[in-house]
Formats: C-alpha cells, structure tokens, sequence
C-alpha cells in the first residue's frame, strides 16, 4: 500500500475529544474552509500512516445521530450517504469518551449500519482508573464488530495503534451491529424489496431526513406504500432509538464495569460554585476582567514593536528607493496598510487564547447554562447564548450557529442581535481609540483603565443585543418557546498542543482575511489619495506656494501643507468632503469618514485606511514622523487647532463602532441564513441609525 492515499472521515459526538484526536493526527498540516455550497466549516488534514501510506483526514461537525437536527449533522449524513461523493470515505473513524460511552455507541451503531468500514476510538484512557472504569476490549469487539482503539488524546498514547487499524481498514468487518429493521419487520422487508440494490438504512435515511442520497431521493417514495405521515415516522424513529439503546445496554453490561465508589464528586462541588445563582456571575464578571486586562497589558510590548517596524519599514523603503510612484505606493499604501492590522495580532491571539481556554476547560459549557436565565427574559432561546457568546470571536460563524435553534421566530431574533456583540474586527478598533483618549494608568493599583475601558465596550455591545431583542420579541410577538438542553462536559485540563493550534489557526485566518481586503482597499485608497482632477490637485505646490502663510513657513512644513492641500483635492479628498456635512455633527472630519465609509468591507480597515491617508498626507521628508498612533494623536484640525482624536470624539466613535453593522460579510451570511434581503437590510438600517443617534448625542454633550 505504499504510496497510497486514503480518506480518512472523523466522526464524534461533541466533547468525545475528536478535535485533539485530529491534532494528534495531523499536526500543523490542517486547511481550514467551507464545504462547497454552505457556509459549514471543515477542517482537513493529512498525516504519515505505516508503511509510507498518506492519509486525509476530514474532521466532521460534531453530531449526536444520523437523525439530523441542523444543517452542520445534515453534512455528516449527505456525505456517508453519497458514494459519488470525492470525499466518501475509506474508513470511518468514530470517536467516543470512555465516561459517556453509552450515549456515544448510539451513532457508532448507526454508521455501522451503512456498512461503512468503521473503527471505534475510545479516548480519556488516563481517567478511567480514576473513575474506576474497565473496558473489555476482545468483548467489545466481538458484539460490537470492528476493531477498538484505546487512546489518550491528553498522553498520546494509542495514536500509533489506531494508525495501525486505519491502515488496515480492508480487514474490518462491515456488517451493522444489530437489525434495526426489526421494529416494523413487513415496512422494511416491502422496501427492501422494492429497491433490492439500495442499501436498507440509506434508504430508511432518505425516507426521515431531509438528505441528498444518489439517485434516490424523498419524491421517489412520495406517494408510494412508503409514504408514512411525521408523527408515523417519528415513532418508528423513536422505536428505533430505543432498540439501539437496548443492544448497547446489553453489551456494555459485560464489556464496561464502572466502579461507582472510586468516583469522585468535584465535578459537581464546582458546578455548585461556577453555576451559582449569584457567585457564577461574580466569577465570570471576574474572569471578563482578566482577559481584557490582559489584552492590553500583555500586548503592549509586542504591539509596540510591530508598530515601531513598520514605521521604520515605511522610511527605510522611501529612503533607499528611486522616488517615484511605485515607492510611493509602497511606502504610503502597502506597507501602513498591512501595518495597521499586523500590529493587533498579539491583541487577537490573546482573545483566542482566552476563548479557546474557556472552551478547552469546560467552563464555556457552564457561561451558556447560566446565562439562560438571563436570555429567556429577553425573549430569546437559551440557545440563543452559544451564538452570542461565540459572536466574540467573529459574527459570521456566530449566526451560523443559531441553526440549532428550532423556533424560526427566535432565531431570526438571534440572528438579528447578535452583531452588536464585539467581535475581533472591533479589537483594533477599539484599540487604537482607547490608547488615544484613555490614560494608560491603573485604578487601585490593579485595575488598567484602558482593559476596563475595553470591557465595559464588550458589555455594551452584549446589553444591546439582549435589548434589541427585547424589542423585536414585542415586535414579532413571539408565542412559542424552545426548550434549552445543554451538555456539560465533565471539566479538564486544557491541552496545550489544542490550545497553539486553535490561537494559530483563527489568528492566521483573521490576518489573511483582512489582509487581503487591506491589502485592496490601501492600493485603491492610494491610488485615490494620490490622483485627483483639476488644477487644483496638479498646480498644488503653485498654488500653496503662492498663499500668504506660507512666506513664514520652513521647506519642511510648505512641504507637508502641499501634500495635505494636494490630499484634499484629491478623489478621496473631494469623496470625503462630500460625506463631511452628515458626520460632522458626530465629531469626524472627512479622513475619518472615508476610514468609516471603507472599513465597511471589514471594521478592521478603519485602521488601515487612517495609516494609508496619514502617510499619503505627509511629505515624503517627514515620512519618518511616527508610528500610526503618533500620527492620529498628533491629527489636529485646520481651523480650530484642536486635536481631532479628542476624547469627545474617541467615545464617539467607540460607541459607532459598537452598535454599527460595518460588516459586508455579515449582511450577506444573514441574507442566506434568512434567504430574504428583508432582514440584513433592517439590521444594517437599525443598527446603523441607532449607533448614529448614540455617537451624535455622545459627541454633543462632551465636545
């Protein structure tokens, strides 16, 4: 088999440890995308198998059964059900938790049943002395008819067994565990019948799911003796459930004895504390502040850094090139562009490392659960806290999320709402505004300003979420609600290779992404900035020259008052005058509206657009002046000489950027998830005018 590939698919129930199983297995070689399509994520990657063979791993979205409840199991199914498919598997690979085997076998009996070559992992071997847990493996084999892989995801111990098997795929046996079709002996013996050439459960499949499944689908079997109504299948289904459950008991009555007095109960001691009508909040609230304390104290060193390189990138790149325009598009767009986002990587690493913790612990399991109290009051499924929660990171996968709500009306609510929580787009944001008009110093002692500044922005976002959908549950009147169900994972130490590998991943992802819109938007805006029509752009150095004020003025400072006059009367400068009048209420000037107007494509280019106007408005002498902070805190007004980045004006935007949707791709997610223009148009103009009412009264009470 050397030099042979094969196709690997991992599948688990949520919290078996599947993710750190395909770590073990592929290390740094994972590709992060989208199936085809949709907007479901998948991960790949490949890894070295004995005997020189090259496996690719495909890592399914996890899934409790082939009775799918979201478009994420749909995936799972629509893939195991298609042999056309180029991403069919060789072998699957199903992973378990040895403390929830029970529940897990359900799915593993299922896939059996497509007679798909499948091999059992059972990981967390290192806590089964601890709870007092004996697996029999020959037995387990024997009833259960594949071959076991006893693992330790956290030690690394088993991997090269399990390598072992999946190579060896072509000897496992294929046939079902069980026969399921025994709950309605004559339905299943007419279909069998009936499509003698199609396998019995893929039909049984496309007959209750809403799948794809080769050349057969649900309209073939409308309107034939298969045609049973919901409540008729939903109970077979149930039957079926339950004959499963029946075999799996009997199995793991000889193959898993449990030692229930070797149990320990700090599972449930730190549930009391962390789930606690009062200290859970207490100690969340605590844990909020750590992180943004953190992100600000532990980033500011490399930040400094980055910021201080580009910076002397720029002027080394415009000293020892042959001026001219290519120089200038470098050195004014290329490269204050990139910087303006590669300097909030430590900031955004730091986010995910904190996310990924949470996640890796346990502990996110119980922020969901207990801030289902708070979201029922507000009108929205307790479901409804995962998207939330997870919109800290992007809103894109965050809305995604809300597929597992099953009332329609409180997931469009959540779908609507959960752009005003922060996501890492903002962070540079409201990085940059809050070093400007924050005072870097400590409260008490212990507390930095600016990390409370940071949180108490989080906060605000989440509160207009949670009130925006108080509003739109008055609105749409919502009758009906979802029962909250919630799996708590037993609590784990986090592992370091899972955490490195997540904080890289999403980073990588958050610097690509925006970087290729920066990377655009800085050569546009340069172009723009740097070309204008008229006289009034070509004849700029004449007519500065000419005016009175300039008699007094320095070669240096003549110099920067062309490029500025020279700026202003450029595309982007006459585009930016035209918007002036409607922003000027708020405290912008016409360079921060073009930085709004642009960082509609991805809030992050706020940044990047500021650092690509600032360096074009500069002559090249004084190219060298600062960093991009240096340069926006240096920013005054023409006609009043007061600082433009003031703190009237810094709370202004923060609050914009707060409650505005400046965001393309998440108008375009809810418009698919939506499938009507309808709602991303109300979103953007709600969110939109709200944040414009707030910034303008926030502007007027402090100028």
């Amino acid at each position: 088999m050397a030099g042979s590939s094969l196709k690997i698919a991992l599948i688990g129930n949520p919290n078996t440890g599947k993710t750190s199983v395909f770590n073990l297995l592929t290390g740094l070689n994972q590709q992060v995308g989208n199936y085809p399509g949709i907007t479901v994520e998948r991960k790949v990657g490949s890894c070295r198998l004995p005997n020189g063979t090259k496996g690719t791993i495909l890592d399914l979205p996890g899934t409790y059964s082939l009775n799918a409840s979201s478009m994420d199991e749909n995936v799972v199914i629509e893939l195991l059900l298609n042999k056309n498919d180029k991403d069919y598997p060789d072998v699957a690979v199903v992973v378990t938790d040895v403390e929830n085997l029970k529940r897990n076998l359900l799915l593993f009996t299922q896939i059996k049943d497509l007679e798909i070559p499948a091999i059992l992992v059972i990981n967390m071997a290192d806590r089964m002395d601890k709870k007092g847990i004996t697996v029999d493996i020959p037995y387990l084999e024997s009833h259960l008819k594949t071959r076991i892989a006893l693992i330790s995801s956290r030690k690394g111990t088993g991997i090269d067994h399990l390598k072992e098997l999946i190579v060896n795929y072509a000897a496992l046996p294929t046939e079902p565990c069980l026969n399921a079709s025994s709950i309605d002996p004559d339905y299943f013996n007419k279909l069998r019948q009936t499509f003698p050439n199609q396998l019995l459960y893929k039909l049984w499949l496309v007959i209750t799911q809403d799948v794809n499944f080769g050349l057969i689908d649900l309209k073939e079997l409308q309107g034939t003796a298969f045609t049973k109504t919901k409540s008729e299948l939903k109970r077979l289904q149930q039957k079926e459930t339950i004959k499963r459950y029946q075999f799996i008991n009997d199995v793991l009555k000889t193959g898993q004895v449990i030692d229930h007095s070797k149990a320990n109960d700090l599972r449930a001691k730190l549930d009391r504390v962390l789930t606690h009508r009062i200290f859970g909040y207490v100690i969340f609230f605590g844990i909020l502040m750590l992180i943004f304390q953190s992100i600000f104290s532990w980033s500011e060193i490399p930040m400094n850094f980055i910021d201080e390189s580009f910076a002397w990138l720029s002027a080394f790149t415009s000293q020892h090139m042959q001026p001219g325009k290519l120089t200038d598009l470098i050195t004014q767009g290329i490269i204050p562009g990139i910087g303006g986002v590669v300097i909030f990587i430590p900031q955004i690493a730091f986010l995910f490392l904190f996310i990924s913790v949470l996640e890796e612990t346990g502990y996110m399991s119980r922020v969901v659960f207990l801030m289902d109290n708070v979201m029922k009051r507000f009108g929205l499924s307790g479901k409804s806290v995962v998207p939330l929660i997870s919109g800290t990171a992007c809103a894109i996968p965050a809305i995604m999320a809300a597929r597992n709500i099953e009332n329609w009306r409180e997931r469009l609510i959540t779908i609507l709402v959960t752009p005003f929580t922060t996501c890492s787009a903002r962070l540079p944001v409201y990085s940059i505004l809050i070093s400007l008009i924050i005072p870097n110093r400590y409260v008490l002692g212990i507390f930095n300003l600016q990390g409370l500044t940071l949180m108490l922005l989080y906060l605000l976002g989440f509160t207009g979420a949670i009130l925006s959908a108080w509003i739109l549950n008055k609105v749409l009147d919502i009758k009906h609600k979802s029962f909250f169900v919630a799996e708590m994972p037993n609590y784990k130490l986090p592992l370091l290779k899972n955490i490195g590998l997540t904080v890289l991943e999403k980073t990588k992802a958050f610097v690509y992404g925006a970087g290729k819109i920066i990377l655009a938007l800085s050569i546009i805006i340069w172009f723009l900035g740097s070309h204008g029509p008229g006289k009034k752009f070509s004849d700029a150095p004449a007519i500065v020259t000419a005016m009175p004020q300039s008699k007094t003025l320095t070669e240096s400072q003549l110099n920067d008052a062309i490029a500025a006059y020279q700026l202003e009367n450029s595309y982007i400068g006459i585009a930016g005058k035209g918007i002036e009048p409607v922003i000027r209420p708020l405290g912008y000037d016409w360079k921060i509206g073009i930085a709004i107007v642009s960082s509609f494509a991805a809030r992050e280019v706020f940044v990047g657009t500021l650092a690509t106007i600032y360096n074009i408005g500069s002559s090249a002498e004084n190219e060298d002046e600062g960093t991009i902070r240096q340069r926006m805190a240096a920013e005054v007004n023409p006609v009043t000489g007061e600082k433009i980045f003031n703190f009237a004006t810094g709370a202004s935007l923060l609050l914009f950027y707060a409650f505005a949707m400046q965001c393309i791709s998440t108008l375009a997610i809810t418009k698919k998830e939506t499938n009507s223009w309808k709602w991303p148009i109300i979103q953007l103009v709600g969110m939109s005018g709200f944040a414009y009412i707030v910034s303008f009264i926030t502007y007027q009470l402090l100028k």
